[in-house]
């Protein structure tokens, strides 16, 4: 089956660390909501660091061969909230002179926030795209303020709208992270 191409290439001017969330409103059980950023997020704007490109245009279109793709740079404020959402402090993401020490010669990106730039493509697919299955294998460590990308490619459609995929994180022509998730395609809601 031939892919219809389209792509949504956006400028990929550099982060800037000052988009820290602030407090807003209270939730309503006397907690504040942390925004995402500066108020919320638009699902339908991107950032303009923010790169994507998708070949299949529709659902029903998606077939072996098809892409996806998304690029960013990790910034330290990616990283600081990623320790605030998950719980995961460990000093060799977050302090300097710590991860000086380490075999790492200095920090590096969360592992699971290297391989979630994996989810952030596939969310560009057509639909409501559910994970069923994904399994990694890290490569080389992500240094903060690097620019990766997350190249996912249809390799088997298993049928009952499910998709078998390939992907890849790398860093120019480096692997940071590899390997492969089923996912499932749904309708999305009108």
């Amino acid at each position: 089956m031939a892919a219809v191409g389209r792509a949504l290439l956006v400028s990929t001017n550099s982060t800037d660390s000052e988009d820290s969330p602030g407090v807003s409103a209270d939730t309503g059980d006397g907690e504040p909501r942390q925004p995402v950023a500066d108020g919320g997020l638009n699902p339908d704007e991107e950032p303009p660091n923010w790169e994507t490109e998708v070949t299949a245009e529709t659902r029903e279109t998606v077939g072996v061969g098809d892409r996806v793709s998304f690029s960013k740079e990790f910034a330290d404020a990616d990283i600081e909230r990623f320790a605030l959402a998950t719980g995961d402090t460990n000093p060799l993401h977050l302090e300097d002179g710590y991860a000086a020490d380490t075999r790492f010669g200095g920090r590096i990106v969360h592992g699971g926030l290297a391989a979630g730039l994996v989810s952030a493509a596939l969310a560009r697919l057509p639909g409501v795209v559910v994970y069923l299955s994904q399994e990694f294998e890290f490569r080389e460590p992500l240094r903060p303020g690097e620019r990766v990308t997350a190249d996912c490619e249809v390799v088997e459609v298993l049928g009952g709208d499910r998709y078998r995929l390939k992907t890849v994180v790398s860093r120019d022509e480096t692997t940071i992270v590899d390997g492969e998730t089923v996912v499932l395609l749904d309708e999305a809601p009108r």
